[in-house]
């Protein structure tokens, strides 16, 4: 893995080394590539998800639908070849020009700055302490799956942590309480990416906020993007109505589908794993695992991360105050000089702020104050520390890379005006209480193709938000649909059996891959619908937000209650085990 690494980022490093400009895409040229090129404007993200079917290799799509749009661009007459050379060294251009603007690199900046926290504080063994603190709290299979999803939602910052920390601390617990491997991967699966996804802060919002950020500017709107992602969080349908289904299967204590028979075996016979079972299991000894005498202390991890919220949500008030008082805009200025921590101003200056820089600025500090500890603690030195953190964020290169392919394809698709034909073409065929639902199943099929969210929102983002302003350009009607790619990427990722972090899930509950996808895909579908069918359509339809989503979660547990079957109880041996509890 860290020689694929290695050679990814040196080929990187040379195509960077090869470019000269960058592109700045013209509205008029848009506009006119989307009358020259017609229905060849689609190439480059048919292409990428076409790919994506049949490769399995997000990078590689990308990579080629990028280059199929710069050939395009560059195509004159029958010289091919003159064409692909030319196209080549356009996407050189475009992926130079992603890396050259300060926001992108900011992103990757952030991202890669969280993922050294995130190192710093395994290292510590902070996350470690949190989650068996908290498992000695489950007494019955209600409240070990309960802790199991609280502790899912504690770890907020990042997918990839949430299913390796969870898992192996909470799998004594649940395989005591006679709780199915298969229901511990799906709970640890379905809290990972719908938590990381609309969390105010973690390693994905980076990525999403610069996606809506880019997107909007290909229709000419300027926002503030942090501010757009937040109010995509009530449209998030699939994430809020998956995390409430975890808990309505807890506490009602019942399944359906493979789950019931999965639950059943496990309660009635003691066997958390089916006869026939190849289980998955992380590597033991990693070297972000603390040291065996690391003394476990649940503040290692509290302060780090208390750290990086305090210190993001202080810096967007001061980015923001900042960048207001050296505006033009007086009643704005005045506003902050009169009352500068009104909820008006505080809003204002958030909204002002740019998240980029100050989410890298917070995830470095949070660093520095775990080195600090780390070091106080005699936990590792400051080299090891460092190690460490440069660990931590060799884990997300391979983010850095989709991300720079992301931004690539939609500078392209810029271009080429894909999203001007695409208008011109289907703003008048849609319906448009439709078009919601309509993005949210075709990110789903993506991301279950490719395996991978991140991939499916870097292609589906810049034409969705340009479709959606077509169609209605009442904002929340455009900020419904941008939720809807942000959560269809995670349904199709849950039930995609080469997804990464379906992957981890199965690792982390040391349960059957196979297993895992095959009881949790009738889940996450049911989701799915429940999404569309009480989420997107109503609110495609003008129902309020506010009515919608509390009914929607109503909807969903009515389903688990009635749909669902009681699991029954255990052998009599371990009834008593079962009732009493236990302690770790």
């Amino acid at each position: 893995m860290k020689k694929r690494s290695i050679i990814l980022l040196m080929t990187l490093m040379f195509v960077l080394l090869l470019s000269t400009t960058a592109f700045a895409v013209d509205p008029e040229v848009a506009a006119a590539n989307a009358e020259k090129f017609g229905l060849w404007t689609i190439i480059p993200p048919v292409l990428a998800i076409v790919l994506a079917f049949i490769t399995k290799n997000v990078v590689l799509s990308l990579f080629l639908g990028v280059l199929s749009g710069t050939f395009l661009l560059n195509l004159q007459g029958a010289n091919v070849f003159s064409a692909l050379f030319h196209g080549f060294l356009s996407l050189v251009d475009n992926v130079l020009g992603s890396l050259a603007d300060s926001w992108d690199a900011g992103i990757i900046l952030q991202v890669l700055a969280i993922g050294g926290l995130i190192a710093l504080i395994s290292k510590m063994g902070g996350a470690k302490a949190v989650a068996e603190s908290l498992s000695k709290k489950a007494k019955s299979p209600v409240s070990a799956q309960i802790i199991t999803w609280l502790l899912g939602l504690f770890v907020f910052f990042d997918d990839y942590a949430n299913a390796l920390i969870v898992g192996p601390i909470m799998r004594p617990v649940t395989d005591k309480m006679r709780i199915s491997r298969e229901k511990l991967s799906f709970i640890i699966d379905a809290t990972a990416a719908p938590i990381a996804g609309i969390a105010l802060i973690s390693t994905w919002v980076g990525y999403e906020i610069s996606l809506i950020k880019d997107a909007y500017s290909s229709i000419g709107v300027d926002i503030n993007a942090y501010s757009v992602f937040v109010s995509t969080i009530p449209y998030r349908f699939y994430n809020i109505l998956m995390l409430m289904f975890i808990v309505f299967t807890a506490v009602f204590l019942k399944e359906f589908g493979p789950m019931l028979k999965a639950e059943r075996r496990a309660r009635t016979t003691g066997k958390v794993l089916p006869d026939g079972a190849k289980p998955m299991a992380a590597s033991e000894g990693s070297e972000l695992d603390p040291k065996e005498d690391t003394k476990l202390n649940v503040w290692n991890a509290i302060i780090p991360i208390m750290t990086l919220i305090i210190g993001a949500f202080v810096g967007f008030y001061y980015n923001g105050y900042i960048c207001i008082m050296g505006g033009e805009d007086q009643a704005l200025i005045e506003l902050l000089k009169t009352s500068p921590y009104s909820f008006e101003g505080i809003r204002e200056a958030f909204g002002a702020s740019d998240a980029s820089i100050v989410l890298f600025q917070a995830a470095v500090f949070a660093g520095i104050v775990a080195i600090i500890m780390g070091i106080s603690q005699k936990i590792f030195t400051l080299n090891e520390a460092i190690d460490t953190w440069i660990n931590g964020m060799k884990s997300l290169i391979i983010t850095g890379v989709i991300l720079l392919l992301a931004w690539s394809i939609s500078s392209v698709i810029k271009e080429l005006g894909t999203a001007v034909f695409l208008v011109s073409v289907l703003s008048e065929a849609i319906p448009p209480f439709l078009l919601p639902s309509i993005i949210f199943i075709l990110g789903s099929v993506i991301s279950f193709a490719t395996g991978t969210s991140y991939g499916t929102m870097g292609i589906l983002m810049p034409l969705a938000i340009p479709l959606a302003y077509a169609i209605s350009p009442d904002n929340s009607y455009i900020i419904m649909s941008a939720g809807a790619v942000l959560t269809g990427a995670i349904l199709g990722d849950h039930i995609s059996p080469i997804s990464d972090t379906t992957i981890l899930s199965s690792m982390g509950s040391a349960c059957d891959h196979l297993d895992h996808v095959k009881t949790q895909i009738l889940y996450a579908v049911t989701v799915g619908l429940a999404s569309i069918l009480f989420g997107y359509i109503p609110v495609g339809l003008g129902m309020p937000i506010v009515i919608v989503l509390p009914v929607a979660i109503v909807l969903t547990g009515v389903i688990v209650y009635f749909v669902g079957k009681p699991v029954g109880n255990s052998v009599d041996d371990d009834q008593t085990s079962i009732k009493e509890g236990i302690s770790i």
